[in-house]
Parts: C-alpha cells; sequence; structure tokens
C-alpha cells in the first residue's frame, strides 16, 4: 500500500491540526474526485497540507526578504500539487477506491 516511511513522515512533521487537515484532504480528493489510493495520494495531500501551514503562518506584510521567501515557497509548493493533481487526474477511477477507508485508516492511528 504506501510506504512505512510516508507514515513515519505524517506523524513526525505535520501537528494535530495538519494530520486533520491532511485526512479530511484525502477523504476528500478519494470519495468526491475519485482518486485512487496511492503515494501520489499522499504527496497531493502532503503538499495541500504545507500549503495551508504556509498560508496560517504568514508574517506581517513589512519584511520584504521574509515575504520572497514565503511567495517562492508557496510557488514551488502549488507546483507539486499541480503536478500530483495531474497525475491523478489521469488516473482516475469511475468510483472512489475501496482501499479509502483502510488508507484513512492508516494514517488515522499514530
Amino acid at each position: 500500500m504506501i510506504r512505512d516511511e510516508l507514515k513515519k513522515q505524517f506523524i513526525r512533521e505535520l501537528t494535530a491540526f495538519e494530520k486533520f487537515y491532511f485526512l479530511n484532504r484525502a477523504r476528500e480528493a478519494i470519495l468526491i474526485n475519485r482518486y485512487p489510493v496511492s503515494e501520489d495520494l499522499f504527496y497531493y495531500c502532503y503538499f495541500l497540507t504545507m500549503k495551508e501551514r504556509i498560508r496560517k503562518a504568514e508574517p506581517d506584510r513589512g519584511n520584504g526578504l521574509l515575504r520572497f521567501i514565503i511567495a517562492e515557497g508557496l510557488k514551488e509548493i502549488e507546483e507539486e500539487i499541480r503536478y500530483y493533481k495531474e497525475r491523478l487526474e489521469a488516473n482516475r477511477l469511475p468510483e472512489p477506491d475501496r482501499k479509502a477507508e483502510s488508507f484513512l485508516e492508516y494514517f488515522s492511528i499514530d
């Protein structure tokens, strides 16, 4: 299914709110968009979560260098999101993946 390193990354790098956000994006991607359960799905949700992290942590608009760094980082994250979304769209399923619950459960348990 999904490599154990990805679950370790999920546990190590994400806060409780970000885990919740990730799982909600994954559920939506599987059930509504009918994306297959895969590592591409993991990375798609991961980068969506990173984008949300940056959006929430956006500092005051005063520091030009920091704004530039954030904007460049956001641009790279959006490119990754686009890349994984295209890959997922190419393999879109006619109905939600039957492995959806096991994928969501796998990441719900620490």
